[in-house]
């Protein structure tokens, strides 16, 4: 007991007892249940005590160990009834007060207790701590299903599922009864083939499949807080259903999911970059770029492949350069088309826009310029690859229509084109935007002396 190994002294206690059984001894008595109550066995104390003072009612280190028995009997019913009532804070005081009750070294804590510690630590959210203290427990009592099954369940929220089976099937071998131990065991091979299936569905393009999929397994893991509400394994799930609803265009729906996630787990750099890519596309530009910044952060930390963070640090200079744009004039938007449009899309958009806001047809001159300028810098490919890149150049973000006749570098032959996508001209006029008949002189002449359309000038003006 001096060296407070108390379980061996509590077996010898008990054999002294036993031996005295005819005549117990108070001495005897008092050392078994400083044994008992150290060990955590507040009951048995108690009623070792009761039997020790029976013998001599003034015996102080007896009265002392009541008090202290006490104390702790106390600490635990306010644990348990805590526990009922889901007042996780108060739990966690009662159960650090029973473990400030004990004398006992860090080994002699009841497993029963240090699993009380693991299922808090997880409604905290702390899965790291609490695979430490599970791992504590199964020192004390590798052999036990409760541990075993308990342990697997936290090896499953942080999403090492292949371990979580293998800690399941050993629980319900050693207990073929035991019920937590089979209810794991099913869990955790539902979830990893709904992962698997979802994977394949989505590397084979079958995007509603593998939402469906990534679905049922986030459902199957569940968010209860005394399970850190799903853990790190629902937070892979939701990143990957966030990814495929981008694929599917439902981005408002994917940031939900990614918001989710990160949640669960902060530093995910993978859930930050799809968050990123979310608010670029929604056009949340200083969000986007603090994400890939932190997601570059984490990604290096991490040990991320060097390739990943090459292509995170291009993405925050795409970021920052739309948030340029977006103080300026964004091209994409003038023409109505997505930024990853192709030559058609922006020859389509082109054509839409310029007949929406052709001055001769009653639109607006000044957005009518605005889509010739964007049409001239998205279709070049190399002035694109700059403007994507949020990189200047004469003409492009001084807001007027330089070079080539305020054309925006148009040459003659893109004039001509233009005009032969129109088709010769708009149906019951003439040139293409002209008021006048036939193929030569109907021409615009502009508000203000903006542009001049004639069918043969240098300036002249035709379609795609």
């Amino acid at each position: 007991m001096a060296l407070k190994r108390f379980r061996p002294a509590l077996q010898d206690c008990q054999a002294a007892s036993t031996l005295q059984s005819s005549s117990p001894q108070a001495k005897t008595l008092a050392r078994l249940a400083r044994c008992q109550l150290a060990l955590g066995q507040s009951g048995a104390a108690l009623s070792t005590i009761r039997a020790t003072l029976d013998l001599d009612p003034s015996n102080a280190q007896a009265k002392q160990l009541k008090d202290n028995a006490d104390k702790l009997d106390g600490h635990l019913r306010n644990f348990q009834s805590a526990k009922e009532q889901r007042d996780w804070g108060m739990a966690r005081i009662a159960l650090e007060k029973c473990f400030q009750g004990i004398e006992g070294e860090g080994s002699e804590v009841p497993t029963e207790w240090r699993m009380w510690k693991v299922e808090l630590e997880l409604t905290r959210g702390n899965i790291d701590a609490a695979e430490t203290a599970a791992n504590d427990a199964m020192r004390l009592q590798p052999n036990s299903p409760d541990a075993l099954t308990l342990r697997g369940t936290v090896l499953f929220l942080a999403g090492r599922l292949p371990q979580a089976l293998q800690h399941a099937q050993n629980a319900a071998r050693l207990d073929p009864g035991h019920a937590p131990a089979q209810r794991l065991r099913k869990r955790v091979r539902d979830v990893e083939r709904l992962k698997e299936e979802g994977n394949t569905a989505f590397k084979s393009g079958r995007l509603e499949e593998a939402l469906e999929k990534y679905g049922e397994a986030v459902d199957r893991i569940g968010d209860k807080e005394e399970e850190a509400k799903g853990g790190l394994i629902r937070a892979t799930l939701l990143s990957n259903r966030a990814t495929t609803l981008v694929k599917l265009e439902r981005h408002e729906e994917a940031l939900v999911d990614v918001d989710a996630a990160l949640v669960l787990s902060p530093g995910n750099w993978k859930a930050l970059r799809t968050r990123a890519r979310i608010n670029l596309h929604l056009e949340q530009y200083d969000a986007s770029i603090a994400d890939f910044k932190s997601a570059v952060e984490r990604g290096e930390f991490e040990g991320a492949p060097d390739a990943d963070v090459r292509s995170l640090r291009s993405e925050i200079k795409k970021a920052e350069a739309a948030l340029k744009r977006s103080k300026t004039k964004d091209y994409y938007k003038i023409l109505g088309v997505p930024r990853d449009a192709n030559e058609t899309d922006i020859k389509k958009g082109y054509r839409r826009e310029s007949l929406k806001h052709h001055p001769d047809k009653g639109g607006d001159e000044e957005k009518f310029k605005l889509v010739v300028e964007a049409h001239a810098v998205l279709s070049d490919p190399r002035r694109r690859e700059r403007y994507d890149l949020g990189e200047d150049e004469d003409g492009l973000n001084d807001g007027g229509m330089g070079g080539m006749g305020g054309m925006n570098g148009m040459s003659q032959a893109d004039i001509a084109n233009l005009f032969a996508s129109f088709g010769g001209g708009f149906p019951g006029g003439g040139g293409p935007f002209g008021g006048g008949g036939g193929g030569g002189g109907g021409g615009y002449g502009g508000r203000g002396g903006g542009f001049h359309f004639h069918s043969g000038g240098s300036r002249g003006f035709g379609g795609f």
